[in-house]
């Protein structure tokens, strides 16, 4: 096949009132169009499915009917770009974020964010976390320059929405309605599966600033400037507790 009929074949594909590519004939060298019909049906649900079990959350809130059209015309403009489907949807997000019909639903590309953040977590490397002894081992008078490396399974998701609050909801509808706030989430991966945490106001500076290579002096001082209140210790605790912190950086 020429790449001209990759392309045409590829085009065709994920269109379904494109006509069959004339150059495609099946096992008998005969026009391949039923055939084609036939696949081209089985890979536009196989790619719903995939986001149906990637973006749970959003798939109850939307409904079935109004996901799966979503999603019909997701990925028709945002075709898989890998062979790798755990990274399928990762544009879902800001195609949410401008759906006309999803006016009224504006936190919904937040919570596809939230649902693709969580599947990254849980496909990202592993490392081996900080331990309580090699912490302790830190000088005090060097803590506050010390560098922390962060686990790759570390994600941070900040919102205008309780989007948090909002996903477990949808999960376990026995949880109380959402207040309207914002919310930062900390998704940490301790063990085998991704946790998602609610966070203070300004731990989610506090850990941007670590992710960005800051000392552990200088983040805390960055988000107390954003929150004169912060206290850095519950956030490190957490950090400890989700096996999310590596070993110190080397600054020489």
């Amino acid at each position: 096949m020429t790449i001209t009929d990759q392309t045409q074949f590829r085009t065709a594909l994920l269109q379904p009132d494109a006509p069959t590519p004339e150059t495609l004939l099946d096992g008998l060298g005969r026009p391949a169009g039923r055939r084609f019909s036939v696949y081209r049906n089985n890979v536009a649900v196989a790619l719903t499915e995939a986001l149906i079990d990637g973006f749970p959350a959003c798939h109850i809130l939307l409904g079935d009917q109004t996901f799966r059209a979503m999603a019909g015309q997701f990925l028709r403009q945002h075709p898989p770009d890998s062979p790798v489907m755990a990274q399928f949807g990762a544009a879902l997000p800001a195609f949410l974020d401008t759906a006309p019909q999803l006016a009224r639903m504006r936190w919904i590309g937040d919570l596809a964010r939230l649902e693709m953040a969580l599947r990254d977590s849980y496909h990202a490397a592993d490392a081996t976390p900080l331990s309580g002894e090699a912490l302790a081992a830190i000088p005090p008078a060097e803590l506050g320059e010390t560098r922390f490396g962060l686990a790759p399974a570390l994600r941070l998701v900040t919102s205008d929405w309780p989007i948090l609050s909002i996903w477990r909801r949808a999960l376990d509808p026995s949880r109380p309605v959402a207040a309207r706030r914002p919310e930062a989430v900390l998704i940490a991966r301790p063990d085998f599966d991704p946790v998602p945490h609610l966070l203070a106001p300004g731990d989610d500076v506090f850990v941007t600033s670590l992710c960005d290579g800051a000392t552990l002096g200088d983040a805390a001082e960055v988000a107390a400037k954003a929150t004169p209140e912060h206290d850095p210790t519950a956030i490190l605790t957490l950090l400890m507790q989700t096996r999310s912190l590596t070993g110190p950086k080397d600054t020489t």
